[in-house]
């Protein structure tokens, strides 16, 4: 089976067609990070107008690339930007009634526990992971701009979330230390290479004592789940801000600007910088550890834009050489948001047709495990 995959949930439009749930065979993204820059994060209007303008460019070019035949059409319905989706979701429609194909409903969260198992022809199989029917019973975490969240993964197409940040997700928690520091939109990618640049150079470095964000037992926010697999970011955050309060000298002296990495800050905000993203590292690190030993794991599965971070990775597979759980991660282009993982995950999904497909509508607030109009039986 072949299927094009529409992905619009913030601020990239992105579109691929996949087949047998694994093989990319054509994959579009049109990101708008230019457009949202200026305003040092993401804008709602700003991206559903982009989306409005650039997603018949984007979803042509991938079916061209693909030959021009799909068997179904896939499309993230939520969680994510009510206005982004909005233009996903109604394209989507016209575009499978116009071909008369099928039409499938994701989650945007379970499309990143997919990503792990695309590859991009038969030669690079060999990379993926294997067929993620035969996963057995696996722990997910999803780290994104938009998502932190650990899932409990029975069997592939089952998922509980057993852990997740009660405020900001790494990826907002890195943007905005990142303009707190000025170092610009986004962020996550310069903190990465800046803090990797600083602690070649200093590996011993005596870096500042940020929390690691461990929410009490008993708080509302928990909802009911364990303290120990949630975070808290705003902490964090917090306790940068007085940081740089408390020693100006940080962001106000510019003397001694270098490049970290590939990008021009001083030896004092680049520690700073290491420092945060060390804590963000070991909150994550400590939250999987504690996941990894409540039940013995067939594999750890890490998706989401934020997993490409050269230090979570660090951490994260430490924990999971400790536990004797493979971790499977997903080719970097396939990290962040695109439609690879929602045509993929689409391809083990019932196919929605007729009046019901297009009753189908967008839900920002989309939990995982949430069957809308979608299927769990693979």
């Amino acid at each position: 089976m072949t299927v094009l995959g529409i992905e619009t949930s913030c601020d990239e439009t992105a579109a691929a067609v996949v087949r047998d749930a694994r093989e990319v065979v054509s994959s579009v993204v049109y990101t708008q990070i230019p457009l949202h820059s200026p305003y040092g994060g993401v804008v709602p209007e700003i991206a559903s107008r982009a989306h409005v303008e650039k997603i018949g460019q984007v979803v042509g070019s991938a079916i061209d690339a693909a030959g021009g035949k799909v068997d179904a059409v896939a499309v993230t319905y939520g969680p994510g930007l009510a206005p982004a989706l909005i233009v996903g979701v109604n394209f989507a429609k016209g575009l499978a009634l116009s071909l008369g194909v099928p039409l499938v409903g994701v989650n945007h969260i379970e499309a990143h526990l997919h990503s792990p198992f695309l590859f991009d022809s038969p030669a690079d199989a060999t990379y993926a992971a294997p067929d993620p029917r035969k996963l057995g019973h696996a722990l997910g975490l999803v780290v994104s701009g938009g998502n932190t969240l650990l899932v409990d993964m029975p069997e592939y197409g089952r998922y509980e979330t057993i852990g997740e940040t009660l405020d900001d997700a790494a990826g907002e928690a890195f943007d905005k230390a990142a303009k707190l520091l000025g170092l610009g939109y986004p962020g996550g990618l310069k903190i990465d290479r800046i803090a990797a640049a600083y602690l070649r150079e200093n590996p011993s470095a005596a870096l500042v004592p940020f929390p690691k964000g461990r929410p009490r037992e008993g708080v509302a926010a928990l909802s009911g789940l364990p303290a120990e697999l949630c975070v808290s970011f705003s902490g964090l955050k917090t306790a940068l801000l007085r940081h740089v309060q408390r020693h100006p000298e940080i962001v106000d002296d510019r003397s001694g600007t270098r490049d970290w990495g590939g990008y021009e800050t001083t030896p004092a905000i680049a520690h700073v910088v290491a420092s945060y993203q060390e804590a963000i590292a070991a909150a994550i690190a400590e939250r999987v550890r504690a996941a990894l030993r409540r039940r013995r794991y067939s594999a750890f599965v890490l998706g989401g834009g934020v997993s490409l971070n050269s230090r979570i990775r660090e951490t994260l597979a430490e924990e999971c050489r400790a536990a004797g759980v493979p971790m499977l991660t997903a080719l970097p282009k396939y990290t962040g948001d695109n439609g690879a993982m929602v045509a993929g995950l689409a391809c083990l999904r019932r196919r929605v047709e007729g009046d019901e497909a297009m009753r189908m509508d967008a839900e920002p607030s989309l939990e995982v495990g949430d069957a809308g109009k979608e299927s769990r039986d693979v």
